[in-house]
Parts: structure tokens; C-alpha cells; sequence
């Protein structure tokens, strides 16, 4: 039904709830002939009769507008802005309920614009909670609705990222394409901006660094005209990533760290912390005699990101990269009890993550001597990637443990990890 079908139903329900005829409230100031075309849906009453018809049916404009009342508007409002607060005070589990049971709620049926909130923010907190099929699924929905370009560029933004935590990568990109694509563009902006960063990172995983490294350019340049702190972040920081994958990682950090000071003036806690963690496991992989530094970068990140409405994938990345810098730093035992709380957080999806994770712990059972373990570990490594698609980080991956097999002395399991890992990268 349309906006002026349900306006029209609304009418006649009350109007006959209050035992009057058409006639009877029309009377004085319109016809009643108006009246049945407004009932029918014919006629879209402009905002003075809907006043008008509000008073002489004695209910509330918001009611005849929404099918709400202005009470039941407000009560609406105040639970969304609960939902929005429990999210952005990393209270992610509460946020899922506030926003589902909101989103249960009937007089939100016909609030399109508030449900279209809910349902975004429901998609946000899904995320955080680590449940990334059901995120997908829910933004899934909202695509096919009738929204807003910014609105558009949202859902685009998250759901590019969504699958790209989730290793689906082919569909990362189709999403960042479907919009950044087009043949006619939209103007840059800052979600523009932010969802040609969240593209551009799907293809580097992806191995494709020539798309990349054009795209980047591209991205900087947008940034630059914009002059805007977000854009200039998100540029920035996926050079930064461009540079490191080419071999140029001084260059890499100056970008890193021209993101990351804009970030600490301008950023939301959130945004922040996942910064500092991306900035330091660029600099870890740089610099590795930083590692003092890095460690600290972690800790504080840690720390923030536990304040915030930060998705369970974050805070497992910033163990499993705490366990990589007690590794470089030689502090095995604390890499392993941080490989095990990234591993407890995990969501199923994330399985190229949960590959990282084992690895780095297969490495830190090998160095303190526990071999058996360590042989668990890397059996588990084959076994999250063996699904996965081939990528460049896939790839990596398999490198990676191709090296710690040939360290436990496990030659035929290294070879085949060698094989799998050029297969990734199409050799």
C-alpha cells in the first residue's frame, strides 16, 4: 500500500471508531466527496487538512501520518537511541537485543525510515557480535529496499566488509563495484571514499595489486580534493597498505602515520583503536626491532577497543597480533595465551584469521619444545584453509606454515603446504 492508502485507511478506521460519517467530517470546511477520494487513497491531503482532519477526529497527527501515536513515536525513538548507546559503548550483546526487539515491535512496520535505522544498527551490532552470516543476511535485506545514497553507501560500506572478514572476497568486491563501479559514478564524498578503501582492501587480499595500486592513486586524489579527515584516513591508510604489499615500507609508514595522528584528533574511539592495531602489525612487519613499541600500540588498543562498540573479529585480531609480537619479542609463553584468547573469540567464519591464529601458536609451541602440540596446530592451520579460495593472504598463509613444517621436520607436509601456496598466487 502507499503512504496515501495507508493515510486513507487510517481516516476511515478512526472516522468510524468515532461514529461519524463522511459528510459529518467534512462539515464545514471540506466536501465530503474530498473526504472519500482522501479515504480511498485517490488524494494525498496536503499537511493543513491532515491537521485539520486530526482535530476533528480527536487523535494525533503522528497517527495519522505514521499509524503511531505521539506517545508510541517517541517511546520508538528513545528505544533506538538506547540500542545506538548500548553499541557505542561496546555493550554489543545488549545492543543485538535492544535493536531486535525494537525491530519486533509492529508500530515500527510503518516507520520506514526508523525501521531502515533498526534494521542498520541490527546489522552493526550482528557484526560486533560476530555473527556475520545473520549481518549479511540483514543488509542483504536493506539493499533491496528503496534507501537514500548515503544510506546506500552505508550497507555497501559494511557489507564490502563484512564478506571480506568472512573470506569471501569475490563478493567483497562485486558489492564495492556495484556501487563504485557504476558507469555513472556518484560525486566522491566521504562514503565514497571509505567504501573505495573497504574495496580496495578486498583486492589486495585478493592478490590483485595492479587493480589495487591504480585504485589507490585514485583514492588519494579524491582524498586530497576533499580535504576531509575521514577521506584523507581512509586514503592513507590503504596506500599505506599498497606501499608495504610493493616493497616500499618507509614510504608505507609515513602514510601510517599520517592516518593515525589525523585519527587521534579527529576519529571515534573505535576507529582509533582498529588503527592503532593496523598500524602496528604494519610497523611489526617493517620493523621488527620496534617490537617494544608494538607491544604497547597493542596493549592500549586492546584496552580502547573494549570500550567500544567494536566487533569479537577487532579484539581476536589484536590477541592474535599480540601473539605475534611476543613471538618476534621471544615471550612464547605469553604469545600462546594471547593465541588463545584471539582463538576463544573468533567467530566460525573467520577462517583465515583462525589460520593466522593456529599458526602463531604452532610456532610458539615449536620454540618451547612442545612438539606434539605444535603438530596439532599446524594440522588445524591445513584444516581452516583448505576451504578457503585462493588469495593472496591465503597464500601467505600457507607460506608461512610451509616454513614452520620444515622446522618440525615434517618435509612431505611442506612441500604440499610450498605447492598449495603457489597454486594461491596462480603458479
Amino acid at each position: 500500500m502507499t503512504t496515501s492508502d495507508l493515510i486513507g485507511l487510517r481516516i476511515k478506521t478512526v472516522r468510524r471508531q468515532r461514529g461519524l460519517s463522511q459528510a459529518q467530517l467534512a462539515h464545514p470546511e471540506l466536501s465530503d466527496s474530498y473526504v472519500s477520494l482522501i479515504e480511498s487513497g485517490k488524494r494525498t491531503p496536503t499537511p493543513a487538512v491532515l491537521e485539520l482532519l486530526a482535530q476533528k477526529l480527536d487523535c494525533s497527527l503522528s497517527y495519522l501520518l505514521n499509524g503511531v501515536t505521539a506517545e508510541q513515536m517517541e517511546d520508538i525513538e528513545l528505544s533506538l537511541g538506547y540500542a545506538r548507546m548500548a553499541l557505542e559503548n561496546g555493550e554489543v550483546q545488549e545492543a543485538r537485543t535492544r535493536f531486535a526487539e525494537l525491530l519486533a515491535n509492529h508500530n515500527l512496520a510503518g516507520l520506514t525510515s526508523l525501521r531502515q535505522d533498526t534494521q542498520y544498527g541490527l546489522a552493526l551490532a550482528l557484526e560486533a557480535c560476530g555473527e556475520l552470516d545473520q549481518a549479511i543476511s540483514m543488509l542483504r535485506r536493506l539493499q533491496d529496499e528503496e534507501v537514500s545514497l548515503d544510506r546506500r553507501i552505508e550497507i555497501a560500506i559494511v557489507l564490502c566488509r563484512v564478506y571480506r572478514q568472512s573470506d569471501r572476497l569475490s563478493e567483497a568486491i562485486q558489492v564495492g563495484e556495484a556501487v563504485l563501479g557504476e558507469s555513472a559514478r556518484p560525486a566522491w564524498n566521504d562514503g565514497m571514499v571509505e567504501l573505495g578503501a573497504t574495496l580496495l582492501t578486498a583486492y589486495l587480499h585478493s592478490g590483485d595489486l595492479l587493480r589495487a595500486r591504480q585504485f589507490a592513486a585514485e583514492l588519494l586524489n579524491a582524498a586530497d580534493m576533499l580535504g576531509t579527515p575521514r577521506a584523507i584516513v581512509a586514503a592513507c591508510w590503504n596506500a599505506a597498505i599498497v606501499a608495504e604489499s610493493t616493497g616500499h615500507g618507509e614510504e608505507s609508514l609515513a602514510f601510517a602515520q599520517r592516518a593515525l595522528a589525523i585519527q587521534s584528533e579527529t576519529g571515534t574511539p573505535r576507529s582509533l583503536a582498529r588503527t592503532r592495531v593496523a598500524y602496528a602489525t604494519l610497523k611489526l612487519r617493517i620493523r621488527s626491532d620496534a617490537v617494544d613499541e608494538v607491544r604497547g600500540l597493542l596493549l592500549r588498543a586492546d584496552e580502547e577497543l573494549a570500550q567500544t562498540s567494536a566487533s569479537t573479529l577487532d579484539r581476536a585480531n589484536t590477541q592474535v597480533e599480540l601473539a605475534r609480537a611476543e613471538i618476534t619479542a621471544g615471550n612464547l609463553e605469553q604469545a600462546v595465551a594471547h593465541g588463545r584468547a584471539g582463538q576463544a573469540m573468533l567467530p566460525t567464519t573467520a577462517r583465515a584469521l583462525e589460520a593466522e591464529a593456529h599458526l602463531l601458536l604452532s610456532r610458539a609451541y615449536g620454540g618451547l619444545g612442545r612438539t606434539a602440540e605444535a603438530e596439532n596446530e599446524l594440522a588445524a592451520v591445513r584444516d581452516w584453509l583448505a576451504p578457503l579460495p585462493d588469495s593472496r593472504r591465503v597464500a601467505g598463509t600457507w607460506y608461512a606454515a610451509a616454513e614452520t613444517m620444515e622446522q618440525l621436520g615434517d618435509a612431505h607436509g611442506a612441500a604440499e603446504a610450498y605447492q598449495r601456496a603457489l597454486a594461491c598466487v596462480g603458479l
